[in-house]
């Protein structure tokens, strides 16, 4: 029996179980306020766990620990989705309803959990489908997926192309990864941060009419937009693109989570479409490049730096405006 803390709201028509799992620092009343737009018609009884343990930092509850560096719990990653799993055979039964037509939605870590929870190797009858809005999952080498049983669950990721939380580089490759093996995925952007959006719930209330209908919904993943006037670089290409570089390069050092960054990513690219026969303009998200970050004592961001013949010469801290960060650089200000 699982001691999970559950919010049950049953539908006026409820048909069938609609497992919906909040994110890290919320808690079972969450999710709550989707339900007359997802379910306008009580369709579902909708059944709204607690995260076992507390959100450090928030008033709210978690799945499992989680920091924006990436760095997780594997083992109360485990146990809390075998206590999801083991809610779902349990509310199934107890509001009467099949656990093969349950559908099972979450937003961030509990999108996650419900991704791995209906493609995981298991004898339990699998969901009708699943809704990850804006999903964090640590990687799908976390659980032992069942790629082949996996192709007959349709999978919707709703994610924000502004998300500051889980860069939404790392919900396209979820859903390529999904593609690349098979799984029935649609992917959609919206122009959000770490949240939902109305349009996103629309969408999603579409798609989920499909799923009941027997469809299995499935598009292509679309391509990366272009990027930008100011390349991204790694631990891998910073030797050859920063260090070995014969022009002096401007190197952002930020990360998706740092408001501050966002602020002067704009000053950043004005510089690189301003100087861009003088000067190359890069950055490091130093959360996907620790390392980089170590190296050159990254303590605190955004830091600008320039680099020179291999060297870090000057260095820019905090969000400036571009006269005062390209004076900082030792750039000649241009007005």
């Amino acid at each position: 029996m699982t001691s999970l803390v559950t919010n049950i709201v049953r539908g006026s028509t409820a048909e069938r179980l609609l497992l919906l799992v909040h994110g890290y620092g919320a808690d079972e009343r969450d999710l709550g306020g989707l339900l007359p737009h997802l379910d306008p018609e009580g369709r579902f009884c909708a059944v709204m766990p607690r995260g076992p343990q507390a959100a450090a930092g928030t008033p709210g509850f978690a799945w499992y620990s989680w920091s924006p560096q990436g760095d997780f719990d594997p083992v109360a990653f485990g146990e809390s989705l075998d206590a999801l799993d083991d809610l779902l055979d349990e509310a199934c039964e107890e509001q009467g309803f099949e656990r093969s037509q349950a559908l099972v939605a979450g937003f961030s870590q509990g999108a996650g959990m419900m991704v791995a929870l209906a493609l995981r190797s298991t004898d339990r009858p699998r969901p009708i489908g699943v809704l990850a809005m804006s999903p964090a999952l640590p990687g799908l080498d976390v659980f032992e997926p069942d790629w082949e049983a996996a192709a007959d669950v349709p999978i919707l990721i709703q994610h924000g192309d502004e998300d500051p939380l889980v860069p939404v580089a790392r919900a396209r490759q979820l859903a390529r990864a999904l593609e690349g093996h098979g799984v029935p995925v649609v992917y959609s952007e919206y122009p959000m941060g770490h949240q939902v959006a109305l349009e996103s719930i629309q969408h999603g209330r579409a798609w989920i009419d499909a799923v009941i209908a027997g469809e299995k919904p499935s598009q292509p993943v679309p391509d990366d937009p272009p990027e930008g006037p100011v390349k991204t670089v790694t631990t891998a290409t910073f030797p050859t693109e920063v260090l070995a570089s014969t022009v002096p390069v401007i190197v952002d050092f930020w990360a998706p989570w740092c408001g501050p960054c966002r602020q002067v990513g704009p000053i950043v690219e004005q510089i690189a479409q301003m100087r861009g026969t003088a000067y190359k303009v890069v950055k490091v998200n130093i959360d996907e490049e620790p390392a980089l970050a170590q190296e050159y004592e990254v303590q605190s961001i955004p830091l600008i730096a320039l680099f020179r013949n291999g060297r870090l010469e000057r260095s820019s801290l905090g969000a400036k405006p571009r006269p005062q960060l390209e004076a900082d650089l030792g750039m000649l200000v241009i007005p």
